[in-house]
């Protein structure tokens, strides 16, 4: 039976994964990561960390199987998005023979770029232009505000630059000596047609990028390459294996869960939040009108923005599924992340809680009372994307007195992410998503009380999935379709992702939270002049 190999590139650990053709897991195995931070709010990691890492946990994950390397027949990526790696002539010449980058890459949660966001809205002709053209608004996290500053910051790197790739395109590049992205990652660049599925020639022209230096792009489950002489011998893999082009781990992560039809969708909870929805069209976030009042029972608006005013349009993120093949394109995917979810909760715990063990701050928040006797916590901590796109937002406890305790606290931090990604759902719904069920992933989920509150906020009915391996799985199935182990993504997820649990939202904790709901989003509100005032302090 052959074997499908999952590398899933993480900020903190690259993880490696292997499955039977049925999808049973026969092994993983991880390798951990380390991010720089030269200056205050920027992240940065050497792509050639990325390289070592997948290298060690692919061949831990071969020995943990015990299985015969020549029998893998496939291999999928999967990585963090919107990072840039940026290659020089004499590295793209050499095809992945060799190490080295012009700079370290700049990470999906740096936030250096404020000016360049509002100038490519500026040259746009607007946020809601922007949105138009390339299906998003310009945050920092997203690549090209990044290499429109190294651009105006390190003039002597940018005429060097012959390539750019997004972080596991560099992997498979090293892989296959390819240069190649796919429709999903390549979407969260700012420089991409995501109706066409295309790099945008209006984009690369407005913003002076020259198309050259961008890859071509396939489907997430079309065959990238094969592996050369050389990786094969640094990973213990089969040479001429074929590698698929894989996605970005959000939509690794939606293959892995089965989220890959209409009105069900993936809330995880990892070092961020992200909910992602299956669409069957790109659906823009566009709205220009009011914001209708939010909070208990009837129709609910988006509680992101205080009753009647215009919320800026691209809070929510447009871009491309990963369920398409070579044969057949895919569809779309409707995302909101906010940068700390678990993020927020090991701050806390490293830097104001003592160390202390989780499952003691779970089990002590879970003896507050839902509320928290009237605490709040905004969890904006790397500033903020979704539901606010606002790099100077900053974390905040609000209403803290002398009687309230650390199970107060650490309550308050579950709650501030939940209702955070009550928000991020509200903005969805209001561009046409519809949720009856959320499937549930990432480490934050493993925990029945944070699960409870999230979905409680959240409004809607939960599942467990009999396997928890997200982006990792996802990138695995994709290399099955492209190697014909199944005809589509669809049939994959089909035969092989199944429900382990489903769980019905505890109805006094929906209403608890559809009233605190709307004071929640007045917080922020009532702050963000102060926030900004303060981030240019820092």
């Amino acid at each position: 039976m052959p074997l499908l190999l999952g590398i899933d590139i993480g900020t903190s650990s690259t993880k490696a994964l292997i499955i039977d053709g049925e999808g049973a897991i026969c092994a993983t195995a991880s390798a951990p990561l380390a991010s720089s931070t030269p200056h205050p709010s920027w992240s940065e990691q050497n792509p050639d960390d990325w390289w070592a890492s997948s290298c060690a946990a692919v061949r831990a994950a071969i020995a943990n199987a015990r299985c015969n390397a020549r029998d893998i027949a496939g291999v999928g990526l999967s990585g963090q998005m919107h990072g840039s790696v940026l290659l020089d002539a004499g590295t793209v010449a050499a095809r992945g023979e060799r190490a080295g980058v012009l700079r370290p890459a700049i990470l999906w949660n740096d936030q250096r770029t404020a000016a360049q966001c509002a100038k490519i809205e500026r040259l746009a002709g607007g946020r809601a232009a922007l949105v138009r053209l390339v299906g998003n608004a310009a945050l920092p996290g997203f690549t090209l505000p990044k290499l429109l500053w190294v651009r105006e910051h390190e003039p002597e790197t940018w005429p060097r630059v012959a390539a750019v790739l997004l972080p596991k395109d560099y992997v498979r590049f090293r892989l296959t000596g390819v240069l190649a992205t796919d429709v999903g990652d390549a979407a969260g660049t700012l420089l991409f047609d995501v109706d066409r599925r295309a790099w945008s020639p209006a984009a690369c022209n407005l913003f002076d990028i020259d198309p050259a230096i961008l890859p071509p792009v396939l489907e997430s489950a079309g065959v990238a390459g094969l592996i050369t002489r050389s990786a094969a011998e640094a990973l213990g893999l089969p040479v001429g294996a074929p590698v698929v082009a894989g996605s970005g781990d959000n939509q690794c992560g939606a293959i892995g869960a089965g989220v890959v039809e209409p009105n069900l969708i993936l809330a995880t909870l990892g070092t961020s939040g992200v909910v992602y929805a299956h669409a069957s069209e790109p659906w823009r976030d566009l709205a220009q009108s009011p914001s209708p009042a939010s909070g208990g029972g009837g129709t609910r608006g988006s509680a992101s923005v205080p009753e009647g005013a215009v919320p800026p349009p691209g809070r929510v993120h447009t871009m491309c599924a990963a369920d398409g093949s070579a044969a057949t394109p895919g569809h779309w995917s409707i995302t909101g992340c906010s940068l700390s979810a678990g993020g927020a909760l090991a701050w806390a715990r490293d830097h104001a809680f003592g160390g202390v063990a989780y499952d003691t701050l779970f089990a002590e928040a879970a003896d507050a009372p839902p509320g928290c006797d009237g605490l709040v916590f905004l969890p904006y901590l790397t500033g903020e994307r979704c539901p606010h796109p606002d790099p100077s937002a900053s974390g905040a406890w609000i209403g803290l007195t002398s009687r309230h305790t650390r199970a107060h606290m650490a309550r308050a931090i579950l709650e501030g992410v939940a209702l955070t990604m009550r928000e991020i759902l509200d903005i969805m719904r209001s561009i046409g998503v519809v949720a009856h069920a959320c499937r549930l992933g990432g480490g934050g989920t493993r925990s029945s009380l944070w699960r409870d509150i999230l979905l409680a906020a959240m409004g809607v009915r939960g599942q467990t999935m009999q396997t928890e391996e997200g982006p990792a799985l996802g990138a695995a199935l994709l290399a099955g379709v492209g190697t014909g182990v199944w005809h589509s993504v669809p049939e994959a997820c089909r035969r092989t992702i199944h429900v382990r649990e489903h769980i019905e939202p505890n109805g006094a904790l929906v209403d608890r939270y559809n009233r605190l709901a709307s004071v929640f989003a007045e917080c922020y509100a009532a702050l963000q002049p102060t926030m900004a005032k303060l981030g240019e302090q820092r």
